[in-house]
């Protein structure tokens, strides 16, 4: 289960968000300056226990129509091999010391954790809670599910999201993970004709929304 660490990271993760997001293919407004604020996400666990995950949402601006960002992450204790494009930064944590934080959908752990969460393998946990399920989560795959552990073959960001190609051993065909950067409580929605197989299903808060929740899809998926 994740543990929640009751401490300090310097920089924090939105300061790190801040700067990288203007550098993103699908990040939605300009050159000016954005302010994430943290609005919704889950956890799930390695398996290892090695690399912390975390989805995380955040908006960017004030009123109904600041945007909301999706920012898969994972938290590792040394550089991950090969995914240097990916870093979004590094932070000095004050239980586990320095953590290099990637844009998790580069990251084959995270990936194959939510090929383990559609398989019904994985159980998403609360964002800020240790040892706690979160009920909010909801994930499907109408395809066979092989065991096995899913391999990523490539990833490609572009303006309507980051799609990462993945092979799972006795698999008919690869599946492509739609990871949905830009949030709207329609995306996902009117799939009936469109292919896609399933996904992650969970909730944000808009910006000015006064507790109220948005639910929409975090990633879809279809078969190549």
């Amino acid at each position: 289960m994740a543990v929640i660490h009751r401490t300090t990271m310097q920089p924090t993760k939105q300061e790190l968000i801040a700067d990288w997001l203007p550098t993103r293919a699908w990040y939605t407004a300009g050159p000016a300056e954005p302010n994430p604020v943290r609005c919704g996400g889950f956890r799930l666990d390695d398996p290892e226990g090695e690399v912390g995950i975390e989805f995380m949402v955040v908006t960017d601006g004030e009123g109904p129509d600041a945007a909301a960002y999706l920012v898969p992450m994972t938290y590792r204790g040394k550089p991950l091999d090969g995914a240097g494009s990916a870093l979004i930064g590094t932070s000095e944590h004050g239980v586990l010391g320095t953590r290099w934080i990637y844009d998790g959908a580069h990251d084959p752990v995270l990936v194959g954790q939510v090929h383990a969460l559609l398989a019904g393998r994985a159980v998403p946990q609360q964002q800020s809670v240790s040892d706690a399920v979160d009920p909010t989560v909801t994930a499907s795959l109408d395809a066979p599910v092989p065991e096995g552990d899913a391999e990523v073959l490539d990833v490609t960001d572009g303006p309507a999201g980051t799609d990462v190609r993945i092979r799972v051993p006795g698999a008919d065909a690869p599946l492509t993970l739609r990871f949905h950067r830009v949030l709207s409580p329609a995306a996902g929605e009117d799939q009936e004709g469109s292919g896609v197989l399933g996904g992650v299903t969970a909730e944000w808060t808009p910006a000015g929304a006064e507790g109220a929740t948005a639910r929409g899809a975090y990633i879809t998926v279809r078969r190549d």
